[in-house]
């Protein structure tokens, strides 16, 4: 499984960030969370607004800081 966090490095895509490593704990998944910082590259994936979280190439979230709860139940679905 592949989870990137789309941002600039704002403290609210580094709360996503630091919120997506808590699920991905929680849920004993063998993934990396990988921040993604180019703006060329957050833009290919068609996000506006940041921060994003991107599952296997889908975006599932931008906009918005997701609970550790949130993105545990975006991963486990």
């Amino acid at each position: 499984m592949k989870i990137q966090v789309l941002g600039t490095g704002c403290a609210k895509c580094k709360q996503l960030t630091a919120n997506a490593e808590q699920a991905v704990a929680a849920l004993g998944l063998e993934a990396k969370v990988e921040k993604v910082e180019d703006l060329r590259e957050i833009m290919k994936l068609g996000v506006m607004t940041t921060p994003a979280l991107v599952v296997d190439g889908v975006v599932k979230s931008a906009g918005k800081v997701l609970s550790p709860d949130a993105v545990r139940a975006l991963l486990g679905s």
